[in-house]
């Protein structure tokens, strides 16, 4: 098992988990971030980071239309270790559902 991160976490990149990994399997995108799954350790600690509730097990039916996306994108986005700045307006979009379609594939800056 693993972890996901899903769609809550678009616009909002609040980067509280990042820190808090101990395998640095985070990937930076331009308005969300994602997990390598063949890094993650499954250990938890990132969840309850996650002030927009963005990460779920991979088992959660939340993750499924995720997985791969997580996947994909983390062999092409910057590693990133530390926590950045959150978006200006993150905390606006914190809790606005069916943002999938807002994603970017551009990557961001670690």
């Amino acid at each position: 098992m693993t972890y996901v991160v899903t769609e809550n976490c678009i616009k909002c990149k609040y980067m509280d988990c990042v820190e808090v990994c101990p395998v640095d399997c985070f990937y930076v995108g331009e308005n969300m971030l994602v997990i390598h799954p063949d890094e993650c350790i499954d250990c938890g600690v990132c969840e309850p980071e996650c002030p927009a509730e963005a990460i779920v097990p991979d088992s959660d039916d939340k993750a499924t239309a995720w997985v791969e996306l997580n996947r994909t994108y983390a062999t092409q986005w910057p590693n990133i270790t530390r926590k950045g700045e959150a978006p200006a307006d993150a905390d606006e979009w914190k809790d606005k559902p069916g943002k999938k379609e807002l994603f970017s594939p551009e990557p961001g800056k670690p």
